[in-house]
């Protein structure tokens, strides 16, 4: 996984970017990622003033998320959290799904075959 961090009017802290990477690191259990641009930015004028937004190259459509409060660590965490149900809402996804007891599926081969 590439990580890109970018601080936006913001000091970088070892202990901030660890965390960062810790959290998405415990993501690849859901998702594999093969590269995550994570931006952390602070706006003077607004409130809240702080935006994190996160965008994660994935298999399959891209995970985006972007959140706003009044510290960098919670506007993480709202992405983080946003990441985390994405993902996991994929991974529901790829889970087989139940047939019914009169519901059989047979490929295309098996069906092509019966008609000959």
């Amino acid at each position: 996984m590439k990580l890109h961090l970018q601080h936006i009017n913001l000091r970088s802290t070892d202990r901030l970017d660890r965390s960062i990477e810790e959290a998405l690191f415990a993501l690849l259990p859901l998702v594999r990622i093969e590269e995550a641009r994570v931006r952390l930015e602070y706006r003077a004028g607004t409130s809240p003033a702080y935006r994190a937004s996160a965008h994660l190259v994935v298999p399959g459509p891209d995970l985006h998320v972007e959140a706003v409060d009044h510290t960098v660590r919670t506007a993480f965490a709202k992405v983080l959290a946003g990441l985390r149900a994405q993902a996991a809402e994929r991974a529901a996804r790829r889970l087989p799904r139940p047939r019914g007891p009169g519901r059989r599926h047979f490929g295309a081969a098996a069906g092509m075959a019966a008609r000959a």
